[in-house]
């Protein structure tokens, strides 16, 4: 194995100018920055956003910016291996934290990248996604895939802020990202999909001929329930509980590109995951604690938001009892055939 290629410098000059001009340019020089040995270098460093640092500053937003000059009234979370006004929390996540305040609408549109809202605080917030209302009460995960019709509103009292998770770095690079306008849409006058076809685990629609399973069947996964099985998991089985959010007709995880994980850890548990080629997303629930990624140490706290590139050494610990959604790119990386884990 070659250690040293040849450098752009050791070229002559003229042929340099000469292959400029041509449009072209030599591969070795380059080869380790796009080939790196053994594996990847990320240009993803882990990031933390401390929720109470955050607030104040979206709630101000809220103050100085109507949320019709806004369309959607975020602070993106910038990774800080890209600088304040990146567009990406990881190579391939987005996040976003975003405030609808009472009586406000947001716009009806559909665009190509899938989005996740998991709500961090606040009652009264609805998502409608294609007629279906999604009430979304704290530690909701809620749906809005690519290419389906959602608005959001609020009819509450207080406040209503959630942590926007979407793949829209994927469709940006594609340069296949858009969206298209459409009027609030018309509420169909029911419960969603998780409150009646979905409401236990294990249970489906009955299947008549010809019917297939649908790619989105429900679109809200309440907490409550989240929290309840991870209790159960956790008081009968070993380790930290872990739950894969997925697609209860075909098991499959929720979006294409994008996968969700709820975790919960116990007063003093520590947990240590294999390396993971994914890049990682970790918003906490409730609970507190640390956690050292590749060395750097997050004190986090609940509401709170950290990431971690690919390959990254991780270990948290939890100070008290805790809970915590894991966003990550498994699902994309498993369709391209190239997840991996290493041990630590």
């Amino acid at each position: 194995m070659t250690e040293q290629l040849g450098t752009l410098e050791e070229l002559p000059q003229d042929y340099r100018d000469q292959m400029a001009a041509a449009g072209v340019a030599p591969l070795w020089p380059m080869m380790r920055n796009v080939l790196p040995h053994d594996a990847p270098k990320p240009v993803t460093r882990s990031g933390h956003w401390s929720y109470p640092a955050v607030r104040p500053l979206l709630l101000r937003a809220g103050e100085l910016t109507p949320v019709e000059k806004a369309e959607r009234r975020v602070l993106v979370l910038s990774d800080p291996g890209r600088g304040a006004g990146a567009m990406q929390a990881t190579a391939t996540i987005y996040l976003g934290l975003q405030l609808l305040l009472p009586g406000e609408s947001a716009p009806a549109h559909r665009h190509t990248p899938s989005a996740v809202r998991i709500v961090v605080e606040g009652q009264g917030g609805y998502t409608v996604v294609d007629g279906e209302r999604l009430a979304m009460e704290p530690g909701d995960l809620v749906l809005t895939p690519g290419g389906e019709w959602h608005d959001h509103g609020h009819d509450g009292d207080e406040p209503v802020i959630w942590l926007d998770a979407l793949d829209l770095p994927l469709f940006v690079q594609l340069e296949g990202s858009y969206a298209i306008e459409g009027d609030l849409q018309a509420q169909r006058n029911r419960p969603d999909a998780s409150q009646v076809e979905y409401r236990a685990a294990g249970l489906a629609p009955s299947r008549r001929p010809g019917r297939g399973a649908r790619r989105y069947p429900m679109m809200r996964y309440p907490w409550a329930a989240t929290e309840a099985a991870l209790r159960q998991m956790a008081a009968y089985g070993e380790g930290i509980a872990e739950l894969d959010y997925i697609n209860p007709e075909t098991g499959e995880d929720v979006l294409p590109a994008l996968g969700f994980t709820a975790m919960m850890l116990t007063d003093g548990q520590v947990e240590a995951p294999p390396l993971r080629s994914c890049s990682s997303a970790f918003h906490v629930i409730a609970g507190s604690g640390r956690c050292e990624i590749d060395g750097q140490v997050i004190e986090w706290g609940p509401k709170d938001t950290f990431t971690a590139p690919v390959f990254a050494r991780i270990r948290h610990q939890a100070e008290s009892e805790a809970f915590m959604v894991r966003i990550h790119d498994r699902p994309l990386q498993e369709k391209l055939g190239y997840y991996e884990e290493r041990a630590t």
